[in-house]
């Protein structure tokens, strides 16, 4: 009898031990996601069960930088050692340095807690394995970066903001800086290895995403408002179930598109707002030779009830697709009447890029004016890259099967506008009770597309 008590003593004292430990673990829970193909279940961390750690008990204070930077990297470090944890910013403003993630970790910003992020560009070393317009490379950090980790989180109702008095110096395209792209476009297409491609230096200035999420498995972004960026702002890189909800982006200089998911799989965004100087949502999926080696579409991406204050695009895809583009699903969107949108959905590629898209559907979306037209599809945008490299390997975009459903804007140039290539027609495009109240140009203006159908709601109704 003794020797069964003391064995239930132990028993009862190794689950309570188990289950103390399993206090900080992070949870997993499924997501499923409606769309008009077959959408993998959304894997996304859950962190409620996980201990918080305030960076005011490592050591953060206001307005000093190397303090809390160190601080909320030491709280990062504790998290990720149990597994689990929440890494608490509370309300305040709190400059900082780089902020690089680990795994099983939440950075969580407390309602009205700011952190600013520092201009100088030497805050942002040493150099780490990120990329640029579609090619990798070793670069100054992006903000916040996440290497290779898995259940992460940035969540909360506070604010990230990035101070831009140094990085709006790096704007303009100097020939120096033309110099130090050709460099890179050259050694990425002759698959010189990463760790040689150096960016970093006094003339490339290349600017660091806001967030990148790198080779990352599930991940949440949520709440939070983003205000400023150097480059591009959201960038999932070759990463996997990845959500961004209830997220506000307000960024307006130079390539401040909002969201760049980039050879990234199984992925939601839905009821955020953007304010952006260039696109919305840029679907993206490397560049040229490198990413034809990667071979790791962007694919699986649902977009819903977000609302786009300003942009060029509201969706663009491309012109970096050449690991290719299939299953990205808009819905129930809508753009402000007083934006100067170039498209709603644009495509463009070219002759190097190679890759596919495949499968792109746009349903239940509203606008006022458009600068231009409501579809866009382009097959020889090369911007400035058309004098500053050569091709070395000449690839067509082959496109098809784009689908757009209860489309409205209040005035437009154009309809569709597509200009596909002679040796690679543009395939498939369906628009049902796709209209504007005014369109200043033709309609449809296509060129070298095959089975192009336009369908009004008068003929819906009648099938």
């Amino acid at each position: 009898m003794k020797n069964a008590f003391l064995i239930i003593i132990i028993l009862s004292s190794v689950i309570f031990s188990s289950c103390k430990e399993n206090i900080h673990k992070v949870l997993t829970l499924d997501l499923a996601v409606n769309a008009p193909f077959d959408m993998p279940t959304i894997k996304t961390p859950d962190f409620k069960t996980c201990k918080k750690f305030n960076i005011i008990d490592f050591g953060a204070k206001p307005g000093n930088k190397p303090k809390t930077t160190k601080a909320i990297a030491e709280a990062i470090n504790k998290a990720s050692e149990l597994d689990g944890g929440t890494v608490q910013i509370p309300k305040g403003e709190w400059l900082t340095g780089k902020i690089h993630l680990k795994s099983n970790v939440n950075l969580h910003l407390d309602e009205g807690a700011v952190l600013l992020f520092s201009e100088l560009p030497e805050d942002y070393l040493p150099a780490v394995h990120t990329t640029w317009e579609g090619m990798e490379c070793f670069n100054y950090s992006p903000l916040i970066y996440a290497y290779n980790c898995e259940n992460i989180a940035i969540t909360g109702k506070g604010e990230l903001k990035a101070k831009m008095d140094v990085w709006k110096d790096f704007f303009s395209r100097s020939l120096s800086q033309k110099n130090n792209l050709k460099k890179l476009y050259n050694m990425a297409s002759e698959f010189i290895p990463v760790e040689k491609r150096q960016m970093v230096n006094d003339t490339a200035h290349l600017r660091p995403q806001f967030i990148q999420f790198n080779r990352c498995d599930k991940v949440l972004l949520e709440g939070v408002s983003i205000t400023n960026s150097p480059f591009w702002v959201i960038h999932p890189y070759m990463s996997k179930n990845v959500v961004i909800r209830d997220v506000k982006v307000q960024a307006k200089n130079k390539n401040n598109d909002g969201v760049d998911p980039e050879m990234t799989q199984n992925m939601l965004i839905e009821n955020c707002i953007f304010d952006q100087g260039d696109d919305a949502i840029a679907v993206k999926s490397g560049r040229n030779q490198e990413a034809w080696e990667f071979n790791t579409p962007t694919k699986n991406v649902v977009i819903k009830n977000c609302f786009v204050k300003n942009g060029h695009q509201l969706l663009a895809i491309g012109s970096e697709l050449s690991g290719g583009v299939q299953n990205i699903f808009m819905d129930s969107c809508e753009v402000s009447v007083d934006a100067k949108l170039n498209h709603l959905l644009y495509i463009k590629t070219n002759e190097r890029r190679g890759g596919f898209v495949n499968n792109i559907h746009m349903s239940n979306v509203k606008c006022g004016k458009i600068d231009k037209g409501i579809l866009g599809i382009e097959t020889d945008v090369l911007y400035q890259w058309g004098d500053l490299v050569p091709t070395y390997e000449k690839r067509l975009t082959p496109i098809s099967n784009i689908i757009l459903e209860n489309v409205h804007a209040t005035d437009v140039q154009f309809i569709s506008k597509i200009q596909g290539q002679e040796d690679s027609n543009v395939k498939n495009v369906c628009l049902k009770n796709v209209t504007s109240e005014n369109v200043t140009d033709q309609e449809i203006m296509n060129e070298n597309v095959i089975n192009f159908e336009r369908v009004t709601i008068k003929e819906l109704a009648e099938k």
